[in-house]
């Protein structure tokens, strides 16, 4: 198996792509896919974090470690009572995959039981990988199947789940993550928009993966969709030490508070978004925490709404990254979310 996860924590179900596609950088990709071209047929290069962003990173990691056991400790409790020894965790790669490890060894620890975990690729515009879903379901009950992520955004993910669950019935689309400020997953840990510190790397959190790849000459009609081994990362690598971080809070670890919901849904606030910023495409809005930060990342930023310019304790790193990346950051009324990035229309820039 490709990438540095323990075999024993999940099985991939993914192509190794390694070398076979040349990474891009960030504005030649930002402006083929705003032209069209799918983001799923390219790759681009990998973000580095300085040494400053590194140490937000870590600071958000020892803040939030024990926001994110409670999170897992009661995502985990709900797929244990409903699916019980035989569930199959599904995490959607790459984002859900150490999330996935988390609730896999919670339940072991709780219940003693090490249940099955997958991860497989789906893609917006795309769909879920079919192969990978006929490899799971060859081997295990529909019923017993629980799709992981780590976050909600605008629920994009989950809507393509639903439509690719059509396909597969007694397959649940229902998704388990820990952070639901969408309010649209089946399971989830809070509703609250917090930092999950994996959302502030990309695949030196996630096993040295790079995102999932999907192009007709590369991936076969018989392949898993693709993922690329950055094996020059592995003295970075830091997806255990996320997962150990979190992991010693767990012992005792309560289900956390409900947060009561807003009087504006998700998806009214996102409207509300592109209305005030005159923006046309509802796909360069990405609302939460998690998505702001990948804004910051692996996108042309335009600028990044926060609830407050004075919340070091929950938006540091995204301060941060911002100001390394000149990116504006602008105070907004969020309600359902704590922050929201932008993309640049290439055709304005």
């Amino acid at each position: 198996m490709f990438g540095t996860y323990k075999p024993e924590d999940v099985t991939l179900l993914l192509k190794d792509i390694t070398g076979l596609v040349e990474p891009l950088d960030t504005r030649e990709r930002e402006r083929r896919i705003q032209s069209g071209e799918h983001y799923s047929r390219m790759l681009p290069i990998e973000y580095e974090p300085t040494p400053a962003y590194f140490a937000a990173y870590e600071d958000a990691l020892a803040r939030y470690a024990p926001l994110t056991a409670r999170a897992v400790a009661s995502v985990a409790e709900q797929i244990w009572q409903e699916k019980g020894e035989r569930a199959v965790l599904v995490s959607l790669a790459r984002a859900g995959t150490p999330i996935g490890i988390l609730i896999q060894h919670e339940i072991a620890r709780r219940h003693g039981v090490q249940v099955a975990h997958y991860a497989l690729s789906i893609i917006r515009g795309l769909g879920i990988d079919r192969n990978a879903m006929d490899y799971i379901l060859a081997r295990h009950r529909p019923q017993d199947i629980q799709f992981v992520d780590g976050w909600t955004g605008k629920g994009a993910i989950r809507d393509q789940l639903v439509l690719a669950m059509e396909d597969y019935p007694g397959v649940s689309a229902g998704l388990a993550v820990l952070s639901d400020p969408a309010r649209i997953a089946e399971k989830c840990g809070t509703h609250d928009d917090f930092l999950i510190a994996s959302s502030c790397l990309n695949a030196t959190v996630s096993g040295l993966l790079s995102r999932t790849f999907y192009r007709e000459d590369i991936i076969g009609p018989h392949d898993f969709h693709g993922a690329a081994f950055y094996e020059n990362l592995l003295d970075r690598d830091v997806t255990y030490q996320f997962i150990g971080a979190v992991e010693q809070w767990l012992d005792g670890a309560e289900p956390l508070p409900e947060r009561p919901a807003p009087d504006k849904t998700a998806a009214q606030e996102v409207a509300e978004i592109c209305r005030t910023f005159s923006i046309a495409d509802r796909n360069l809005v990405k609302p939460g925490i998690g998505e702001a930060t990948r804004v910051l990342l692996r996108r042309v930023p335009w600028k990044v709404l926060v609830h407050s310019l004075d919340d070091e304790a929950h938006l540091g790193h995204l301060y941060q990254l911002a100001s390394e990346k000149g990116v504006e950051l602008v105070e907004y009324p969020l309600v359902n979310y704590r922050a929201c990035g932008l993309i640049r229309s290439m055709a304005d820039s």
